[in-house]
This record gives structure tokens, C-alpha cells and sequence, in this order.
């Protein structure tokens, strides 16, 4: 049995079919992506260190013309000062009618300007400035190397007043883990506080556990590493592919009070778009044939 709530399991299904994708800056992988995802996907354009944004706004061009919406991530602490951010949304929204942006505080130590967060973003008031109508923050289901608990809850509850003063949408796109719990924990803890705020689910595409641990390492996942080590452990190959199927059956076995904020799915291709592509598809045909089989019993008891 994979959910107890079947209309749930329709819910989060049908979320997981329109989950956005994520590509880098370069635009080397616009082919790919035309090949496997739809038109109409919402596609997040990394930033990563050291690049320069024009890059991103580029490729945010090149996906809108291809029907894509994109989403470009906006680095703090790359930006080298205000007239640059200020620049980067003209562009954004001018060549490529970016309507929403993933606020993201960047993997550099040091910022090279006045960012050092996403905080001080939302602080310059160049968001509303030039009308952007959604706003993405991250989120961290097992913790932020420089944020305690209460630093990281108390950065959403500014960030859900902001929103509701200026009507602006803002959700959370967490980092991707290796089992449910950490989801639902999080899940949970928004609860506990009183955050609504919608929440988009980041999964790890399939790729080797060797390239699944390079990304965790790379990008400070750690306690749900031990289910990866344990999958490695199961299926006894380093060069077999790990997909987020257990991590999407614990979600839709949860109860629906628990995951009533998720809104969305997005996945992080680490082993290429089109195996997150094949991914989705053959996840989702199979529950698709669990629930007729389930309906058929059923019926006929």
C-alpha cells in the first residue's frame, strides 16, 4: 500500500507530473531538455560560483523562446553590488519575462558585494521594484551549516510577512534528502510555528550513489546520507542508479494533515535530464497501475 489517502495520492501525483527541472546557466542542455520535458515546465537556471549573471539571463531568454518559464536563481553573494542585482532584474524581466526568481545565498564564502543572504535581497526592495510576482527561498530540511533552527524559522516568518504586505507569492524549494523523514520533520516544523507557507519539494534525479554523493557532499546534506549508504549497501552495485522512489512512497504514505503544504516537486537531474525524465514517467505509470489494481479488488472483493 503505498498511500492511505488515495485522493492524496492523486494530488501529489499529479505535482510530481509538472514538477519544475533545473539546468545550468550555460545553455549547453537546451536540447536535452527539449527533448524530455514539456513546454510550460518551470526550469531553474543555476548560479553557480563565479559566474557572471548575464549568463543566466542569456539562457532565461533562450527558455522563454522555447516556451520554457524560467526561473533564475539569484546568488547574494555573487552579486557585486546594487547596480548590479538592479541590472540583473531589468534583464530578467525586460529579455526575458522572468516572473519569479529562486533566492539562494550562494555556495561562496565571502560575498563579493553588500549580499549576504537572501534576506538582504528582500532588504533592497529591488523584488517589488521591478514586479516580480513570485518569490522562491530554500529551504533545509536537515539544517544550514551557518543558521540554527530558530535562525532558519525565523528567516521564513520575515520572509511570509513580506509576501502578505506586498502580495507577493513566496514558497519554499528545499534542498534534496535521501529519505522522507527529514521532509516530513520539516513539514512538521512549519506546522508547529504556524508558517503557510507552500513548499516545493526538491528531489535528487537518478544517478550513480558515487555522483548522488558528491552533490550531498558538495551541498551539505548529511544525516539521510546513511539511506543512500543503505541502498548502496542493498543493491550492491556502486555504477547502479539511485532514483527518489522511496523518498515520494514515504511522502504519499504520510498522513495528509502532514503533507497539506507540499504544492510542488522539483528536481535536481544529477545523473542528466533525460534519466529524470524516463525517471518520472515510469514512477508515476506505476502508481497509475497500483491504483487500478487496487480499484479492481475493490470491486471485486
Amino acid at each position: 500500500m503505498i498511500a492511505s489517502d488515495p485522493a492524496r495520492s492523486d494530488d501529489l501525483s499529479s505535482l510530481l507530473s509538472r514538477a519544475s527541472v533545473e539546468i545550468s546557466s550555460r545553455g549547453h542542455q537546451l536540447a536535452e531538455l527539449c527533448d524530455n520535458f514539456a513546454a510550460g515546465t518551470d526550469v531553474t537556471i543555476t548560479f553557480l560560483p563565479g559566474d557572471h549573471y548575464r549568463h543566466n539571463v542569456e539562457t532565461a531568454a533562450a527558455l522563454r523562446r522555447l516556451g520554457f518559464n524560467p526561473v533564475p536563481h539569484i546568488a547574494a553573494r555573487e552579486m557585486a553590488s546594487r547596480e548590479a542585482l538592479d541590472d540583473f532584474f531589468a534583464r530578467a524581466r525586460g529579455e526575458a519575462n522572468v516572473t519569479r526568481v529562486l533566492l539562494i545565498a550562494g555556495d561562496v564564502a565571502i560575498a563579493k558585494g553588500p549580499f549576504r543572504s537572501s534576506h538582504d535581497i528582500r532588504a533592497s526592495g529591488l523584488l517589488e521594484a521591478h514586479g516580480f510576482r513570485a518569490v522562491s527561498v530554500a529551504g533545509h530540511p536537515e539544517g544550514h551549516p551557518y543558521l540554527d533552527t530558530s535562525g532558519t524559522f525565523a528567516m521564513l516568518w520575515a520572509w511570509g510577512n513580506w509576501a502578505r504586505e506586498r502580495d507577493i507569492h513566496v514558497d519554499v524549494v528545499t534542498q534534496f534528502c535521501f529519505e522522507a523523514a527529514p521532509i516530513l520533520g520539516f513539514l512538521d516544523d512549519l506546522a508547529m510555528r504556524g508558517l503557510a507557507l507552500p513548499v516545493t519539494v526538491g528531489l535528487a534525479g537518478p544517478a550513480s550513489p558515487a555522483t548522488l554523493t558528491k552533490f550531498a557532499l558538495r551541498c551539505g546534506v548529511g544525516n539521510s546520507m546513511r539511506a543512500l549508504r543503505a541502498q548502496i549497501g542493498r543493491y550492491g552495485r556502486l555504477l547502479a542508479d539511485t532514483g527518489p522512489d522511496e523518498i515520494v512512497r514515504g511522502l504519499l504514505a504520510a498522513p495528509r494533515a502532514v503533507t497539506a503544504p507540499i504544492a510542488g516537486f522539483h528536481l535536481f537531474p544529477f545523473g542528466g535530464l533525460r534519466k529524470s525524465a524516463v525517471w518520472r514517467g515510469e514512477f508515476l505509470e506505476g502508481l497509475r497501475r497500483q491504483r487500478e489494481t487496487a480499484k479492481l479488488a475493490a470491486q471485486n472483493p
